[in-house]
């Protein structure tokens, strides 16, 4: 049986989405949900696996732009809409599709970065996927957990607005946010409209979604989205704040809205979205243990063109390491690159020179964004030191002062 790939034609995406919709368990999606990501697919880069007139597989690429240390915004193909109908699994059907895409992205060059988020944590690395970042989760218990805010709170207004009134405040507040931290993608036309949806059917007994704006010198410097599940029981209330993301320019506009989520009435709870791992809240509260804070892998990189990749970020202090770096599945990364750079920039070059490091793509991949030192992996046996004190260095130039964070799923 003879599976073909071809470039996704607009006029069959229906059939395209919903073979992915049945993939992933069936459940139809809300009306407004799959007309967004209608828009957002770029059909001409997408393709389907057919088995004759049926199409088994799909998957698709969304052009990105994802910040990575030291400010600057990269061009990333968001790896995005990957199944196999589980007739077809076990047949070499992902692995052709994975093969297409990065061969494409090559060919095109524009892109020295593939990234994806991954439905099981264990399918992408054969591929050279390193897990870069993680995020964090939070159920805070407000009737027992206070907030100390800083000097300044109290001059910060807050205004309720209507999520799609506010979509151009909040926009201007989040492409601010992206260069500061690594990881954050660079919304493109379209993809404002994906913190907005709000299927009804999808809210669990919550409310419509809310926004609060947080204007601080007669400018917005932050906003919040967020639902209220209400709940009662024998002793009163019991509501649940569901927080969707916020966004803040300065540390007093950020407590004002933590401190307005915590103060709303009939809510004992806040539960939070994705956040980053070290997100200043933990660190406004007086007691993080009844936060129920967890931890889950979230953005995986590749490297599509090492060097260019390598040469796309800055380092913290001075880095002059030789890599030896192993990918199977994209030889043309192989080999021995020797890495120079510094806060102001970087070269990464081909090399005969004896290494300092061995690893593999997956791993460079993974400590791409400042947020998994190359020393963890080592002491997991998947990064060598070959010469002495060549870890330590290059893992402190890896790193990131901020913990790298992908805000939404794509």
């Amino acid at each position: 049986m003879r599976t073909d790939l071809r470039v996704l034609d607009p006029s069959v995406w229906d059939d395209w989405y919903g073979k992915l919709v049945l993939a992933f368990g069936g459940v139809p999606e809300a009306p407004e949900e799959t007309a967004l990501w209608r828009e957002l697919t770029e059909c001409e880069r997408s393709i389907g696996a057919w088995d004759g007139s049926e199409i088994v597989g799909t998957a698709s690429l969304h052009s990105f732009r994802l910040s990575v240390p030291g400010g600057a915004v990269v061009p990333a193909a968001g790896v995005t809409m990957v199944s196999v109908q589980a007739t077809h699994r076990r047949r070499g059907v992902l692995r052709a599709m994975m093969r297409r895409q990065l061969d494409d992205i090559r060919t095109a060059g524009d892109e020295p970065l593939a990234v994806l988020t991954a439905s099981e944590p264990d399918i992408y690395g054969r591929f050279g996927y390193g897990a870069a970042t993680q995020t964090a989760y939070a159920e805070i218990d407000t009737t027992r957990v206070r907030l100390n805010v800083p000097e300044g709170t109290e001059d910060v207004t807050l205004r309720a607005v209507a999520p799609e009134a506010a979509v151009e405040a909040c926009e201007a507040v989040y492409a601010r946010r992206v260069p500061a931290r690594p990881g954050m993608l660079a919304r493109l036309p379209g993809w404002e409209r994906l913190p907005l949806l709000d299927p009804p059917g999808e809210r669990e007994g919550a409310s419509p979604l809310r926004c609060v704006l947080a204007e601080s010198g007669g400018e917005v410097s932050g906003y919040v989205r967020f639902a209220v599940k209400p709940d009662w029981d024998m002793a009163g209330p019991r509501g649940t704040v569901v927080l969707r993301d916020l966004e803040a320019l300065d540390q007093a506009s950020y407590a004002a809205l933590w401190r307005f989520l915590f103060d709303l009435d009939l809510t004992s709870v806040i539960r939070t979205g994705p956040r980053p791992v070290d997100d200043p809240w933990q660190y406004l509260v007086s007691d993080i243990r009844r936060c129920a804070v967890r931890l889950r892998d979230s953005l995986y990189v590749r490297m599509v063109d090492l060097g260019a990749a390598l040469e796309a970020r800055t380092y913290p202090v001075p880095v002059d390491a030789v890599l030896e770096v192993t990918d199977p599945f994209c030889p043309w990364n192989e080999g021995r690159w020797r890495l120079s750079g510094d806060a102001k920039g970087a070269s990464c070059e081909r090399t005969k020179d004896a290494p300092d490091l061995r690893l593999g793509v997956r791993e460079l991949g993974a400590a791409y964004l400042g947020g998994v030192p190359l020393t963890a992996l080592a002491g997991a046996g998947r990064v060598q030191e070959a010469r002495q004190g060549a870890l330590t260095a290059a893992t402190t130039a890896f790193g990131s002062p901020v913990a790298p964070w992908l805000p939404h799923s794509f």
